[in-house]
């Protein structure tokens, strides 16, 4: 997921940036490999030497991922339209909605396409069954921005549907992100209303207590995560630069606060409740700010987390297939329960290897395509501030 999908394939990339986003991604398919009705860690033989607790933490954070994923995509599009414009009051519309679609419309059609394909043939993974759910209605809620209500009211979709919830709420954000810039016009206007709405996800979360679906996909929440990451940036774009000892002490605080938040749920979740969502999303904050600051050296052994990280977005939106199709082969092998973790390697690698053909040879021309039709180079107000100066 790029942020889910907020930065093109090329441009200025941070490595620290991409290894979270790495990190996210593989919480996500963790936890869809691991549903008790796949393979899940804690059936296989890890639990022989590894704590139950442990492997239930590795297997279902995938929704607080996708969490770390919308406060990065904050931080990211309000960061780089203040890169490219100077001012939020000064974004264009026309060139800001240009990209996202370039981005994430040539991936999201394909998606769609291939699995009402697999709805028409009737594939058990992909049919959309239930009696208030039908082709036609989760396209239309995929497309129109309410796949997350949609599912709310109808219940769960086959898993590849289901991803799409995500970018719902993200999409949501991209369309009214510049119309909030432009209606405000100032960041001390915007400031306090975000800062409002960042603060508000534990009260979002349990006001909606009673539907599942809907707390963990309602659009309140998630917006909390993305506007944490709107104030972030707005706080580095005007802020005082930070010591290479403010840089260390926020990476340790929020490696431990975000190691916290999923890792250690168990014991968090009972003291803070639905407070354990700040310190997620809070301490994403604190990493994001550290590595954009001074840029990460990310170890070797990790740099497969980073290529991940590039590929978030192709990865999101096809892994499903490839759990679908792994999961099958594991049932009709007969492999013994105990081996299940073995699955695990061929399953992250063929999820990259998907998302990486996915990227060279369909989003990546695609997006180039349609920016060369549809932006002309421009200077931004500040480079050209800076020319005349």
């Amino acid at each position: 997921m790029s942020e889910l999908a907020g930065s093109s394939h090329g441009g200025h990339r941070n490595v620290g940036i991409d290894l979270l986003r790495g990190l996210a991604i593989v919480f996500v398919l963790l936890n869809h490999l691991s549903l008790p009705m796949r393979i899940p860690l804690k059936a296989t033989a890890l639990a022989d030497v590894l704590p139950a607790r442990l492997l239930q933490a590795l297997n279902y954070n995938g929704y607080e991922a996708v969490f770390v994923f919308f406060v990065i995509s904050g931080f990211l599009i309000a960061g780089n339209a203040l890169e490219r414009w100077g001012s939020l009051a000064r974004i264009e519309p026309k060139a800001f909605y240009a990209r996202r679609f370039a981005r994430i419309v040539p991936c999201l059609a394909a998606l769609l396409a291939v699995l009402a394909v697999l709805h028409g043939l009737g594939l058990s993974d992909y049919a959309i069954h239930r009696p208030d759910q039908s082709l036609g209605g989760a396209l239309l809620a995929a497309l129109g921005l309410h796949l997350n209500w949609y599912e709310g009211h109808t219940g769960y979709l086959p898993g590849s549907w289901d991803v799409l919830w995500s970018l719902s709420i993200e999409e949501a954000f991209y369309l009214g992100f510049p119309l909030a810039c432009l209606l405000l016009r100032r960041s001390w206007a915007l400031v306090p209303l975000l800062l409002v709405l960042a603060l508000s996800l534990p009260w979002t979360r349990a006001a909606l207590d009673g539907n599942e679906i809907w707390q963990e996909k309602a659009y309140l929440p998630g917006m909390a995560a993305i506007a944490t990451g709107v104030l972030g940036a707005l706080w580095f774009a005007r802020g005082p630069r930070m010591s290479p000892h403010a840089c260390r002490l926020l990476r340790w605080l929020g490696a431990l606060g975000l190691a916290g938040a999923t890792l250690g749920g168990r014991w968090l979740w009972p003291l803070l409740h639905e407070g354990v969502m700040l310190v997620l999303t809070g301490s994403t904050l604190a990493l994001l700010l550290a590595f954009r600051a001074e840029p990460l050296r990310v170890p070797r052994g990790l740099r497969w987390l980073c290529s991940w990280g590039r590929l978030s977005y192709e990865i999101y939106l096809s892994h499903m297939f490839v759990v679908f199709a792994l999961v099958r082969l594991y049932r009709w092998s007969g492999a013994d329960a105990r081996s299940g973790f073995l699955w695990y390697l061929p399953a992250f690698v063929a999820c990259w290897a998907l998302g990486m053909l996915i990227a060279r040879g369909w989003s990546a021309p695609c997006e180039r395509w349609l920016r060369e039709r549809w932006l002309r180079p421009a200077t931004s107000p500040v480079a050209a501030s800076a020319a005349t100066g």
